[in-house]
């Protein structure tokens, strides 16, 4: 039983020698991603109250409508990771291209980051919950600046994932590969305090989230098995699954990872690499998901083996309960091929 608060800066300096190359590199840089996700947070809390409700007036580089604390968001994180000292340069699934931290302290840093900086922004307006999802990885390249060929690097070789999410309360999840936790801010003090040591995500979910308004687009096997968690395809003692689907795969993942579920994306006619992003949105939730003991799949592959070609490339995504993910590639391999 933890006896007293832990923070979440007292928590990454207890826990650096979990990456002992870093020589406190990756420390500082969480506690900048921690101190931005506060900032968010404030603005988030009072979006009715200032003028960053609504549409920016733009699209984004996959042609959707930019809200305006999509904005605020992608230059909070900017600005906290240029000021970190540790950080040498970002892709955010704001810009089209990634951006390079010239100045003497970052251009030499060891680390990139890779973010959605605000999950689920078309829930803005109507108060649902929504989130900033990030990941780090250590530079592959030497030259004073970083390059392309830093940012495209398979899932399996980040050294950090998580998300923040802001919700009833503002958690952040996290893991740098030895296990996942949580740590939930504390309004009173201004700290994000360790509530959800050692996070386990369970093996038997039941819970399934997919936006079943696609249902005539998707596969045959992802059919069959929405049928099975309604219970259509006879079994003994089988009770339907409940549906939770919010529409922020921050919200649906993590309501998953603490209660149990899967979440899917898959592909569809018409769209047969999905629609999220692998390296802004899967990799990072691949990686934290498997750290908690569940899995991730694209239907045919580890998420985190895929070779990213492009800084925008797309996956289908089935993540959640292990016996869940084993359960719907059963019946995609079943009816699919």
């Amino acid at each position: 039983m933890q006896t007293r608060i832990i923070t979440l800066d007292e928590f990454i300096i207890q826990r650096q020698n979990d990456f002992p190359f870093a020589s406190g590199d990756l420390s500082a840089l969480l506690r900048d991603i921690g101190l931005a996700a506060k900032v968010i947070n404030r603005e988030v809390n009072k979006a009715g109250l200032a003028d960053i409700l609504g549409v920016h007036g733009s699209q984004n580089v996959h042609g959707e409508e930019v809200k305006k604390l999509d904005v605020f968001s992608n230059d909070m994180m900017i600005n906290a990771l240029r000021n970190s000292g540790q950080c040498s340069g970002v892709a955010s699934e704001e810009l089209e291209e990634f951006i390079y931290f010239t100045d003497e302290h970052n251009a030499n840093a060891e680390y990139v980051v890779i973010m959605d900086p605000l999950d689920g922004s078309s829930n803005i307006d109507v108060n649902i919950s929504i989130g900033t999802i990030f990941s780090i990885y250590r530079r592959v390249t030497r030259s004073r600046n970083c390059v392309q060929e830093d940012f495209l690097q398979k899932g399996i070789n980040q050294v950090a994932g998580g998300y923040i999410i802001y919700g009833s309360s503002t958690m952040m999840v996290y893991t740098t590969g030895n296990g996942v936790n949580g740590f939930t801010l504390d309004p009173s003090i201004g700290e994000f305090c360790l509530s959800h040591p050692n996070i386990k995500i369970p093996s038997k979910g039941n819970i399934y989230s997919i936006n079943q308004g696609y249902r005539l687009k998707f596969s045959e096997g992802v059919n069959q098995y929405i049928r099975y968690c309604q219970a259509d395809i006879p079994e003994k003692n089988k009770k339907p699954f409940p549906l939770r689907y919010i529409g922020s795969m921050v919200a649906d993942i993590h309501r998953n990872l603490i209660k149990g579920g899967i979440f899917m994306y898959p592909a569809m006619q018409g769209v047969p690499n999905g629609k999220l992003r692998l390296m802004y949105e899967c990799n990072p939730m691949a990686y934290l998901v498997e750290q908690a003991g569940g899995k991730a799949t694209n239907g045919k592959q580890r998420i985190l083996l895929l070779s990213p070609e492009h800084l925008h490339q797309t996956s289908p995504i089935f993540i959640g309960s292990s016996e869940m993910v084993e359960m719907v590639m059963k019946f995609e391999n079943e009816y699919s091929g």
